[in-house]
């Protein structure tokens, strides 16, 4: 797993969040989440023709679903992602859960689900 992956999921597992915002205000939590554990976040990446990432951090990128996506839409996102020569591995932040493969196109696959961080307001 590269560091910046391991690094990120580290702080993205620290989160408590209340999920009464909207998705914006999760983007904004997760991007000063990543820069507090000195990592360098940029975010709204195009990492290929009309293919934009949430985050980049280093060569992984961090996608940021709220609710629960669809299966298909978000496998597709995933393997859209996975094509990009721009990463080498994809952090997906879901509210819920999202059962998608540990690798893709031989790159790692990491799911961040907030709902299994104690204190997640699931209202």
């Amino acid at each position: 797993m590269p560091d910046e992956m391991r690094r990120a999921i580290e702080a993205l597992e620290r989160l408590r969040v209340s999920l009464a915002g909207g998705e914006y205000d999760l983007h904004g939590l997760i991007g000063r989440t990543l820069e507090e554990a000195g990592l360098c976040p940029r975010h709204e990446v195009s990492i290929a023709p009309r293919c934009r990432i949430d985050f980049m951090v280093g060569r992984v990128g961090v996608e940021i679903k709220m609710g629960k996506p669809a299966r298909r839409a978000l496998a597709a996102q995933v393997a859209r992602y996975a094509r990009s020569p721009e990463l080498d591995a994809l952090i997906v932040v879901v509210e819920r859960s999202a059962n998608l493969p540990g690798e893709y196109m031989g790159k790692r696959i990491a799911v961040v689900g907030l709902n299994r961080l104690w204190g997640v307001a699931l209202a």
